[in-house]
């Protein structure tokens, strides 16, 4: 009796273990389902987030585009404005010197015209005597004469002194002639620099009115790039959230995997060594996808490519930081004298003979993918509009803003959306 109460407890044990096992079996069978569904739908999520985020930050280096050659228009209307303003003021310069001009040849005009009159009216009293007076002044001065030299030396003063007198007088007529001429085309200069002055006044309006049609097109740059910045960061903040929940879904995953495999370990060597295997491999795949999830960056984990240039990306970094504190330009092409943050990335890598894209969405995809946590001095950074490059220990050197310059950083001082490796 008792062998048969021990080998009844025994069976009852084995079909108590068989039935927990069963449910067991039938709640991770339900539960992985629930779990690959949640997992499935977070991917689905964060692949039409990043789609999103693709489009938009083509749309936003669309928008820089049009905005640095906007900004080009701008500066070669501001430099036409300025050139204008430069004329106009030589020009009022001269205006005013040329009015000073005319105020003296009219002041000259009128002495001459005065003393061209007084000597006319003395030569007028002259003739006047003379001619009233007749042959009778004539026949007094050479009877009058005491000898013939005499006679012949008043002869020759009368006709001197008509003489003299009609000289005197053309010189003055001439002299006012002159002056009269020298007015005339001060007058005349001066009524072309007026004209040129209200085409310039028409220049400066017109320039004004360009810039401000212009400004007001950059505002709207402005606000459509705010705009879409904006929902760049949600498709990223979307990206980091589907991020996190896929590593959450994979390590319970991973979890209920072990614990199936731990569970099944107890009836068989060989079940146990399988649950080892799915464990690990769980806990791979989790630390990558935390990994890619990070908020330094939207990369996914373990991407570390071999190089494929001479170039050590130490020598990038030394010839970038010769330019540190330099100027910021929206569309700037000048290391020295002003630059914007993609060209600032391009020229330094042409320099080694590395080309890369102009704008900051295209260096975004040039060269090799590269995991943030396998950065290294002379990968690219990228950001939503802006790129950098790393110099290590977490730093950054770019062209930043225009009040800023060219300066180091912290990497992940914004969400990082790619790493690349041009060297």
């Amino acid at each position: 009796m008792k062998l048969e109460k021990a080998l009844l407890k025994t069976i009852y044990r084995k079909r108590k273990m068989v039935a927990f096992l069963l449910v067991l079996a039938l709640g991770m069978a339900y539960a992985r389902p629930v779990a690959a569904s949640a997992l499935e739908n977070a991917q689905q999520k964060k692949n039409e987030a990043q789609e999103n985020l693709n489009e938009v930050n083509e749309e936003i280096a669309n928008i820089q585009a049009a905005q640095s050659s906007l900004q080009s228009e701008m500066e070669s209307y501001d430099a036409q404005l300025m050139a204008v303003l430069t004329d106009m003021e030589i020009l009022q310069s001269d205006m005013e010197t040329q009015a000073l001009e005319i105020e003296q040849a009219n002041a000259d005009l009128a002495n001459a015209e005065l003393e061209a009159g007084q000597q006319y009216d003395a030569m007028k009293v002259r003739i006047q005597y003379m001619y009233e007076n007749g042959d009778q002044s004539i026949w007094t001065a050479i009877v009058g004469a005491s000898s013939v030299t005499e006679l012949l030396n008043r002869v020759e003063y009368v006709s001197d002194v008509y003489e003299y007198d009609r000289r005197l007088l053309a010189d003055y007529q001439e002299v006012v002639q002159e002056i009269e001429a020298l007015s005339l085309q001060l007058e005349n200069e001066m009524a072309e620099m007026e004209m040129l002055e209200l085409d310039y006044e028409e220049q400066q309006a017109s320039l004004e009115q360009i810039i401000a049609r212009k400004e007001a097109e950059m505002a709207g740059f402005d606000s459509q790039l705010a705009d879409a910045q904006a929902l760049a960061s949600q498709y990223a903040r979307t990206i980091k959230q589907q991020n996190q929940i896929i590593a959450s879904e994979k390590a319970k995953l991973a979890q209920q995997t072990a614990n199936a495999n731990k569970n099944n370990g107890s009836t068989g060597t060989s079940g146990a060594s399988a649950g080892t295997g799915d464990a690990s491999s769980g806990n791979t795949g989790t630390g990558g996808t935390t990994g890619g999830s990070s908020s330094t960056g939207l990369t996914d984990s373990g991407l570390d490519p071999a190089y494929t240039t001479g170039v050590s990306g130490n020598d990038v970094v030394a010839y970038a930081s010769q330019f540190l504190g330099n100027p910021y330009v929206l569309g700037g092409t000048s290391l020295t004298e002003g630059t914007d943050c993609s060209y600032y990335v391009m020229a330094v890598y042409q320099h080694f003979g590395i080309s890369v894209p102009r704008t900051s969405y295209g260096q975004r995809t040039c060269g090799q993918a590269v995991s943030y946590e396998n950065a290294k001095p002379g990968d690219i950074i990228c950001y939503s509009g802006h790129v950098a490059i790393y110099i290590g220990d977490g730093k950054i050197i770019h062209a930043s803003n225009p009040r800023t310059g060219i300066c180091y950083g912290n990497a992940t001082y914004r969400t990082i959306v790619a790493v690349r490796r041009v060297l």
